[in-house]
């Protein structure tokens, strides 16, 4: 997976970030509240511990990302959906591409699980960490076999 950023407000986390190698910055702040509930269920759902995350999220995009980004947190662990069947749920099944253009803009992935989207044609397709890392995921979530 590479290495995590986690990034916290007082009010909640704003962003998590890949980095194939240590972030370029280390924020190294372990008593921060937000950062530290955020690392240990992180932590936990590597572990195959937790399966849902209960942390306070400062979100930043337009109304139609911020619908995406709420429906997304609605996929259930261990599942996934095609683009097209979000946009279904959002009222719109013609709006596929603004859909994964929202998808691919999600500030906190893992937490806010946009790689439970795939492709029409059941492939992986566009993630912001990478093809390797969404299917890591969806492997350790039971939601794509090997």
């Amino acid at each position: 997976m590479g290495s995590l950023q986690v990034k916290a407000k007082e009010e909640g986390l704003t962003a998590i970030n890949y980095y194939d190698d240590d972030p370029p910055e280390s924020l190294d702040q372990p008593q921060h509240p937000v950062l530290k509930k955020t690392i240990d269920q992180l932590n936990e759902y590597f572990d195959g511990k937790r399966k849902t995350f209960d942390i306070p999220l400062i979100l930043k995009g337009t109304n139609f990302q911020q619908k995406v980004w709420k429906q997304l947190q609605q996929i259930p662990y261990g599942q996934k959906i095609t683009y097209s069947e979000l946009a279904t749920r959002l009222g719109d099944p013609q709006k596929a591409r603004a859909v994964a253009g929202a998808n691919g803009l999600n500030p906190i992935p893992i937490i806010i699980p946009c790689h439970r989207v795939i492709g029409a044609d059941n492939k992986l397709t566009g993630y912001s960490g990478g093809i390797e890392r969404k299917q890591f995921l969806l492997q350790l979530e039971g939601a794509l076999l090997l």
